[in-house]
């Protein structure tokens, strides 16, 4: 949890350089549905997901995030479980998005995608 809250915590104060994703990536990083255009994440909702314990409910994430910007296809992580993924761009930097991942309906952690 604590390096979890570095990660965060460095992305509220650094705006990181972006650098090209390889076009495989890319593809794999496309909403494949649109929730909410207009949904930009705030550094204090941001600071807030810190607050949600990991594996809660995936009504507890959204009372804090709202609905997503858009929802990514579905991952696997190593032991071969199906994540849902949904982005949300960052309000003070759109370019740098969270990735939400959820196993059932259940919080499974988060991610940052740097797009250009």
């Amino acid at each position: 949890m604590l390096a979890g809250s570095s990660v965060i915590a460095a992305a509220l104060w650094i705006t990181p350089t972006v650098s090209p994703q390889p076009a495989s990536q890319a593809l794999q990083e496309e909403c494949i549905k649109i929730e909410q255009t207009q949904n930009f994440l705030s550094r204090d909702k941001l600071k807030k997901l810190l607050e949600v314990d990991a594996q809660a409910p995936k009504a507890a994430v959204r009372e804090v995030l709202s609905e997503p910007h858009c929802v990514l296809e579905p991952s696997t992580n190593e032991g071969g479980v199906q994540a849902e993924r949904e982005a949300y761009p960052l309000e003070f930097d759109p370019n740098t998005w969270l990735i939400v991942l959820y196993e059932g309906d259940q919080y499974a952690g988060y991610d940052f995608t740097f797009r250009q």
